[in-house]
């Protein structure tokens, strides 16, 4: 029968595990001194090796031939414990017997001795499943066991194990696997297999694996089954049903340009061809994450990179890009994939953050507006955007004879332009509002616009303009209505004495400022206006 590749080379020794040195040393070390714990607790992300680890500490305190803290694997102990066929040595799985009761029946059968080895060792799995009751029940044989009990607990999640468990146990923590050691491993691991696995697939599933061995493992045994012949980065993209880096990078290349027709005719393509979108914006977020690393750090930032901008072509599009919609892009892209969950068309949800990518100017937020603003101001000071040149003064015609003119009687200036007032009159506020309460019929409006300074909506004359400054989002969204802003554009028109403008703004937003950063400089620069 077939074995998976993740069990048929499960470390057998402290000296197989990959990428855990600091950990393995020290349970060496007390191995080969006897100095060892009573209770160990593993922790880390999955597929770092803590069950492995724990099934090698158990066959290391019962080897009869330990070498250098290793067991050796051939005495009846270590092969009796390899099959599962000692009785002395379980693995209990925390999620399916997290109950008081389970945990009783594993106190009292835990004060006999041994019968085939040394120590009975209880390896408990995803501890953090268990009940707070069944914590209890377990507290007082992990801080007093007998001296044949040996407990080790595992568990991806440390924040859900009681205080009184972690004070009563050494704690080993697992770090995530780099892409070079995992990358490593899987070459060995497709040497023995006789799989033509490239370095550059190798890469690829290794960052896949996400710090995780038995994913890179598990990963390289469904593409080898999937394929023959060479296994390259192109058969692994096919096989898990990712777009790759490359196609990737064109996506964005159209994002960067706002070509949103092209953008949406390669989403179309991938979704035609079977990739999954939730991959496909996860890659994209891997990428958006590397040019910000990029941007802000050119040459210490290379270390950090995720190994997505890879070739120096991706690299080059961090260019196209500010460190704004940058940040924008990355934003957009984690909420479509965070509600990828409960969504009713993920290829809807997909374009619509295509859409948004490519067209910030679609919306007025904050986020947005910097966006735009970053965009712009970073083009100005490349000077790939320059002001318009003052034109040239015209040619002044030269009178060869003096002509007479006609005396003309001086008529009266023309009247000047009423301007607006600078002094807004006192309880002007109080006066609009209560105008707006009268003609409005809707209970949940009208007060909002209470006249007292502690309702939900306050008017801020800003020269002509009046500001309908919302507490929130919510209040925003029933006063920015056209009726409702031109009840008050004209209520406090007839006010005033002279024609306003009335607009709705969330007074906790930045979006305001924002807005008039962005109008500034476009007066100064009339030739930027429609950069998007």
């Amino acid at each position: 029968m077939y074995q998976a590749l993740y069990r048929k080379y499960r470390p057998q020794t402290f000296d197989d595990l990959v990428g855990q040195l600091a950990v393995t040393q020290t349970l060496k070390t007390q191995v080969s001194s006897g100095r060892l714990s009573h209770a160990y607790l593993f922790t880390g992300s999955r597929g770092t090796g803590k069950t492995s680890s724990a099934k090698i500490l158990a066959k290391a305190v019962n080897c009869e031939n330990p070498q250098n803290g290793n067991p050796c694997n051939c005495c009846p102990s270590c092969r009796a414990i390899d099959s599962g066929a000692c009785m002395d040595v379980l693995e209990i799985d925390a999620a399916s017997n997290n109950g008081v009761d389970n945990v009783r029946d594993l106190r009292d059968d835990a004060i006999y001795s041994p019968s085939q080895v040394k120590m009975r060792v209880y390896i408990i799995d995803e501890v953090h499943m268990l009940s707070i009751s069944a914590f209890n029940a377990l507290l007082k044989i992990i801080e007093e066991p007998p001296e044949h009990l040996l407990f080790i607990l595992a568990t991806t999640e440390l924040h859900k194990v009681p205080a009184t468990i972690l004070s009563r146990c050494q704690r080993f923590s697992f770090r995530r696997i780099s892409q070079e050691d995992i990358a490593a491993r899987l070459q060995y691991v497709s040497y023995q297999e006789n799989i033509d696995l490239t370095d550059s697939a190798a890469r690829v599933l290794a960052r896949l694996a996400d710090g995780g061995m038995r994913d890179g493992l598990s990963l390289l045994d469904q593409c080898a089954s999937a394929t023959q012949g060479e296994l390259n980065p192109e058969r692994v993209y096919a096989c898990l049903g990712i777009a790759g880096i490359q196609e990737c990078g064109k996506l964005m290349a159209a994002i960067s340009k706002h070509d949103t027709a092209g953008a949406l005719s390669l989403l179309n393509r991938f979704y035609a061809e079977g990739k999954e979108l939730g991959a496909l914006l996860d890659e994209m977020a891997c990428l958006t994450r590397d040019f910000m690393v990029l941007k802000a750090a050119p040459k210490e930032g290379i270390s950090l990179l995720s190994g997505v901008a890879s070739d120096e072509e991706t690299k080059a599009l961090s260019d196209a890009f500010s460190v704004g919609e940058l940040s924008r892009m990355l934003n957009l892209i984690q909420q479509t994939v965070s509600g990828f969950t409960r969504s009713s068309s993920r290829r809807m949800d997909a374009e619509m953050c295509i859409i948004n990518l490519c067209q910030p100017e679609l919306t007025l937020e904050a986020e947005a507006l910097n966006a735009r603003l970053s965009r712009l101001e970073e083009q100005i000071k490349t000077g790939v955007v320059a002001a318009p040149a003052a034109a040239a003064p015209a040619p002044e015609k030269k009178i060869e004879k003096p002509v007479s003119v006609p005396k003309v009687e001086e008529t009266a200036a023309p009247a000047p332009t009423k301007e607006v007032p600078t002094q807004v009159p006192v309880g002007f506020w109080t006066e609009v509002a209560t105008q707006i309460r009268q003609e409005l019929t809707a209970p949940a409006v009208r007060g909002y616009f209470a006249p007292n300074p502690n309702a939900a909506v306050q008017g801020v004359l800003v020269g002509d303009r009046l500001e309908l400054r919302c507490d929130n989002a919510f209040v925003l969204g029933f006063v920015n209505k056209p009726e409702i802003l031109l009840l008050a554009a004209r209520k406090a028109s007839s006010v005033l004495g002279y024609p306003v403008q009335a607009v709705a703004v969330d007074k906790n937003s930045a979006a305001t400022d924002a807005m008039e950063h962005f109008m500034k400089l476009s007066q100064q620069h009339p030739d930027c206006i429609h950069i998007k």
